[in-house]
């Protein structure tokens, strides 16, 4: 008796290459989890506060969506460009609509592209070559757990660069350039919650609070990156202080504690201090000043989005583009609860240094003084 194979249990192109992790085609995940995710996130913004670009692609193999977004915020506008499609057999194919992303030389030098669209000329563009100048650092193996259910595990890497290229909005073009831009980028992969999911009882592990900081820093001639994760209490879940050098091993930096300044009336840092120490114990304190702000939830597809979020199904050859307005934070209220990317000035031992200071701060905060969801800065 013959078996007819559906084309979907063929093989694909990665299995010739002796990369597989488990008896199963490279077409599918380890795990049957709907949750399952890979992607990345780029981060490109001129020293000067004036442009922040963000940009990144995912993918979700159990529930067969590939997804891109960017996001450019110039003044009080930004510009957004979100594509999603179903997910086919070439997973080296890192492009849906109008967004690509190459990867020229592993763990080195990669190439952004969005095309322009044809009936918006002034619309979000761009073509970027982002080149690492450290080498990639692991982030720590990031786990959440809702009672006795598993909602999040993580690998990251992170690394910082630099940026060459055009970008293109509203009419005005940036030249992007060595020495005057910074780029930062992040790969994930792992379980992370994608929405549509029966909440089940979900919200009776609810936290009372959530805080959190991710700063990649780059200095001419290092790199530092910060990570802290908190609960209610203060109690820290998640906690990284990594000095990069080239040709170095990478140098821990203790434990962080940073001093944060709000705008009155909000929970939006304008400026802060990071606290470490070297391994002999000498304490080093960043400076850190806020530049331009990006919040993930509007445009970029992060929760608590409401009018996209990453993962979920819009059908084949999806291509979303708006401009938002974020001179009024009222007309954007879910924002506040989600995490925004702060391009940063950075100051360390009278050198200067870039990055993104990601933020955020939800519910009670004890260190921080905030008793609620209502709680802001004084």
């Amino acid at each position: 008796m013959s078996v007819n194979r559906h084309a979907e249990d063929r093989p694909v192109a990665l299995d010739e290459y002796p990369v597989h992790q488990a008896p199963l085609s490279m077409k599918h995940h380890v795990s049957g989890d709907r949750n399952a995710y890979d992607r990345c996130i780029f981060h490109v913004f001129d020293h000067q506060g004036r442009a922040l670009l963000i940009a990144g692609l995912g993918v979700y193999p159990n529930t067969g969506v590939i997804d891109a977004y960017a996001t450019l915020r110039t003044g009080d506008r930004l510009h957004a460009v979100r594509a999603s499609d179903a997910l086919g057999d070439d997973r080296t194919n890192l492009s849906v609509g109008p967004l690509t992303i190459t990867v020229d030389e592993p763990l080195k030098r990669l190439s952004l592209r969005c095309e322009a669209a044809p009936d918006d000329p002034e619309g979000l563009s761009f073509d970027l070559t982002w080149t690492g100048d450290f080498p990639t650092v692991w982030e720590p193996h990031h786990t959440q757990r809702h009672g006795g259910r598993l909602t999040l595990e993580g690998r990251r890497f992170v690394q910082a660069g630099h940026c060459a290229g055009t970008i293109r909005a509203g009419g005005e073009e940036f030249t992007v350039t060595e020495g005057e831009w910074t780029g930062t980028r992040d790969r994930s992969w792992g379980v992370r919650p994608i929405p549509g999911e029966e909440p089940g009882r979900a919200a009776e592990f609810r936290p009372e609070g959530f805080h959190w900081l991710w700063i990649p820093m780059r200095f001419e001639d290092r790199f530092l990156m910060v990570i802290a994760q908190e609960d209610a209490d203060g109690y820290r879940t998640l906690n990284e202080a990594l000095l990069v050098r080239n040709g170095h091993r990478d140098t821990q930096l203790g434990w962080p504690r940073t001093d944060i300044t709000y705008r009155p009336g909000t929970r939006h840092p304008e400026r802060a201090v990071v606290h470490l120490a070297d391994p002999a114990g000498k304490p080093l304190e960043i400076g850190v000043e806020i530049l331009a702000s990006s919040p993930l939830a509007v445009g970029a597809g992060y929760p608590p989005a409401t009018d996209w979020q990453h993962g979920t199904w819009q059908g084949r050859g999806w291509t979303d583009r708006r401009v938002y307005d974020l001179s009024d934070p009222s007309a954007h209220p879910m924002a506040a609860y989600g995490v925004t990317d702060h391009a940063a000035r950075f100051t360390l031992d009278g050198h200067t240094g870039y990055g993104i200071f990601e933020h955020g701060s939800f519910g009670r905060h004890d260190p921080s003084g905030f008793a609620d969801h209502t709680s802001t800065a004084g």
